[in-house]
């Protein structure tokens, strides 16, 4: 990752354990710690998430795919590094999944991202009465539907931006779809597909 990434000036990805306010501030104050309320459950630290810019394994994860192998990389986002003074080194952040996903299969030249979740494809207005599902859908759609602020931060926001990026990059398209439907998907009979415009 980038230590200059706008994402470490605004930390907010919870991790570890729930405090008391009071316990919080002691924690904050003894390992400068960023420390917020995550939903009324307690405060918890958080850290920021970063988009990665580089995946370290890339040359043995291409060798294994030369060699015919099912490679799997990039696990639950993968460890946040640096470079400082030509070394690696660890950094306080959490790396989106779907961000690293894309980042892998940009760097793979892969023909699609395919991003399986919990739900078949993404909505307009989702669980609404007025729920619109999108089938296909362009970058620039999406752009525009993201800045009238339609997709939550925290679900499926991430995905979208995920896919975006690397169909603006590769010009290749992407798919969010559940995972009982990935065949499908696969087909172009399920999820929704993201393409370039």
């Amino acid at each position: 990752v980038d230590e200059r990434d706008e994402a470490f000036k605004d930390p907010t990805k919870p991790i570890g354990s729930f405090y008391t306010k009071q316990e919080a501030e002691q924690i904050s104050q003894k390992f400068s710690y960023t420390m917020k309320e995550d939903a009324g459950r307690g405060y918890r630290r958080v850290v920021a998430s970063p988009k990665p810019i580089d995946i370290i394994e890339k040359d043995g994860i291409n060798y294994l795919l030369e060699k015919g192998e099912v490679v799997i990389a990039a696990g639950g986002g993968g460890i946040p590094v640096i470079y400082q003074d030509n070394k690696l080194i660890g950094i306080d952040a959490v790396i989106d999944k779907d961000y690293a996903s894309a980042k892998v299969a940009e760097i793979i030249d892969a023909d699609t991202l395919i991003i399986l979740t919990a739900v078949d494809k993404v909505y307009l207005n989702y669980n609404q009465p007025n729920e619109k599902a999108l089938d296909v859908i362009t970058v620039s759609e999406l752009e525009k539907l993201i800045k009238e602020d339609h997709f939550k931060k925290g679900s499926m926001l991430p995905k979208i931006e995920a896919c975006m990026e690397f169909t603006r990059k590769t010009k290749k398209p992407s798919l969010i779809a559940s995972l009982d439907q990935a065949e499908r998907a696969i087909n172009n009979q399920a999820g929704t597909k993201i393409i370039y415009d």
